[in-house]
């Protein structure tokens, strides 16, 4: 916090980790100095795709002291790696298709991410597994969860969460008084993580800047540099401005999730394998629609479904259909949001209804095609290879497991470069707002006194910014009227809106509202009360005119209007038509 801020001196992208990092933004004057030095000289490594596994190898690259730039088309973290369960977990239902190494490879980087990279955005989550059969299934599922705990440990270090439980009937009804009597017989307690993934990848991006990597959203390659068969570089159009530039790197990293095989296309050569969407549709639902004091995991006939605790909502998902139409915005329909009502209602005594529903939204699975027509039955593993010189590809893979996918694919980069790179050090380095949150964790009760804010708002930032929550402090002691809620959403302050425009990358409405905040899945009226002063707080911060933030205002309304009403549409084609009607954010 302020009292804690050093003045260091980076030394990133020399390969030194002498000194923490620079406390650096993603704001404008940012990225039009990331774009500049893109354009001046030839990176050891550029990334493509700014979700987590393009932000985790950014951070992987620059940490090695190679000069490093990252580019996303969108939003950092608008695809896929905004739209997850926001689970940070092994994968247990894994466990039962005997895919132990990828099990224990996942539990490891929970305990990682949970004690030392990043204590303030992933924290642990309980959950419930109802009991159908006293005996068998009691035994059979207590086995898994063993193991569960078993792999979750390494090198000795426990894994930051408590073990199983074993509960009797009685004891889940006095921890959740809402279920159905005759639904259980019993229960088994296991605990997993959770997280804000949109803001996790910010941050991530953000570290790797402060390292010394360039980045810069909204920048979308539409093309590839090649000298005879091999790749060396980008053909990049800014879509702020409509500037067109290349960027030139000895190796170029494709982790673009599943637009992987589009991006392929642009090089002129088939991929070495392809990578399939499954779509996964989450609701949003408030916390007192049932008592309970843990979330939920409840088998389905195709898979499982997780009810799991979001501050004052629950989030409900998933499930894990094919799909093959556009891929930027995909849409829920009416039978996938009747689908997850009608398997939690089989354990609830007050059964939920469409009104009930806060919000709905909808993520794509990057997973590797194989034999089965089933997207539940694709790999979750992920696959790394040189698939023409100088471009790596790394698809497939987990949300949880990004580091490892980041290290591979660096691995794949630094093998044809000159020299002797160091290994991996993304295993011990920080999240930027990391040091030192759990002694600001301590003293919260001292801030919220000396910035005159209720503790329960310092707590707030604390676990959004962890120690960076004294720069949001800062913005409300210069302009108090920061520190008052957003309209609809009175979860987030005025502060937050300013503070993505300054300091986290935040270009449009659109980025603020879906993912700086979570506002258009988390307010009753999806953000449409929040979105004209967010709007102003926004244009005030990047300069724009008085018709800029109208125009900003209008399309965010139209987003919502469109994905409400692909949410009645009975299929996906309907859906996918409806959504679309709605213009795309952030094009010159």
């Amino acid at each position: 916090m302020a009292a804690e801020k050093k003045s260091t001196k980076s030394t990133a992208g020399q390969g030194s980790r002498a000194e923490e990092p620079r406390r650096v933004g993603l704001g404008p004057e940012q990225r039009s100095a990331a774009i500049e030095a893109l354009k001046e000289r030839e990176l050891d490594v550029l990334v493509v795709g700014g979700g987590i596994v393009g932000a985790g190898s950014a951070l992987d690259a620059v940490t090695r002291g190679l000069s490093t730039g990252i580019l996303e088309a969108r939003d950092w973290a608008s695809g896929t790696s905004s739209r997850s369960s926001k689970l940070v977990h092994g994968g247990i239902r894994y466990l039962e298709q005997l895919d132990f190494r990828l099990v224990r490879e996942a539990l490891i980087e929970r305990g990682l991410l949970l004690q030392r990279l990043a204590p303030h955005l992933v924290k642990p989550v309980r959950f419930l597994y109802p009991l159908n059969r006293p005996v068998f299934e009691r035994f059979y599922i207590g086995a898994g969860m063993m193991l569960y705990d078993i792999f979750s440990y390494t090198g000795g270090r426990p894994p930051g969460v408590p073990h199983h439980r074993h509960l009797s009937k009685r004891q889940v009804q006095r921890a959740i008084p809402s279920l159905r009597n005759n639904a259980f017989v019993g229960g088994l307690t296991y605990y997993d993580a959770q997280v804000d993934d949109a803001r996790y990848v910010a941050s991530l991006v953000r570290t790797a800047a402060s390292y010394g990597a360039h980045a810069a959203s909204r920048v979308r390659v539409e093309g590839f540099l090649k000298v005879g068969q091999r790749v060396v570089g980008v053909k990049a159009h800014d879509l702020e401005t409509g500037e067109h530039f290349e960027v030139r790197a000895k190796q170029v990293v494709n982790a673009t999730g599943v637009w992987t095989d589009d991006t392929q296309a642009l090089v002129g050569e088939r991929g070495q394998f392809k990578v399939r969407a499954s779509k996964g549709i989450h609701l949003v639902v408030p916390r007192d629609r049932f008592q309970s004091n843990m979330g939920l995991l409840l088998r389905t006939e195709k898979s499982v479904l997780f009810v799991i605790p979001w501050g004052r909502h629950w989030l409900i998902g998933t499930t894990d259909t094919d799909w093959d139409l556009d891929k930027a915005h995909p849409a829920a329909t009416a039978a996938d949001i009747d689908y997850l009502l009608e398997h939690v209602n089989k354990i609830l005594a007050v059964p939920l209804t469409r009104d009930d529903v806060e919000g709905v939204y909808a993520g794509l699975r990057p997973l590797l095609a194989g034999e089965s027509d089933q997207t539940s039955k694709l790999s979750r593993e992920h696959i790394v290879t040189h698939s023409v010189p100088g471009l790596v590809v790394v698809a497939g893979g987990k949300w949880t497991t990004y580091r490892v996918m980041a290290k591979d694919a660096v691995d794949a980069a630094v093998d044809a470069l000159d020299g002797k790179i160091p290994k991996s050090a993304t295993e011990n380095i920080s999240l930027v707002g990391a040091e030192g949150y759990q002694a600001a964790w301590n003293k919260r009760a001292k801030i919220a006194r000396a910035f005159d804010v209720h503790p329960a708002r310092i707590e707030h930032l604390l676990n959004r910014y962890g120690t960076l929550a004294d720069e949001v402090l800062d913005l409300i002691r210069e302009r108090p009227e920061l520190g008052e809620p957003l309209p609809g959403a009175d979860d987030y302050l005025g502060a937050e809106v300013v503070y993505a425009a300054t300091h986290e990358g935040a270009l449009h409405l659109d980025d603020v509202l879906a993912r700086r905040t979570r506002i258009s899945i988390e307010a009753w009226d999806r953000g449409v009360s929040a979105a004209p002063v967010a709007a102003k707080l926004l244009g005030d911060a990047l300069g724009w005119d008085a018709a800029r933030v109208q125009k900003e205002t209008d399309l965010y309304l139209e987003r919502v209007k469109a994905e409400r009403a692909s949410q009645e549409q009975p299929d996906d084609v309907s859906a996918d038509r409806v959504r679309l009607e709605a213009p795309e954010v952030g094009e010159a």
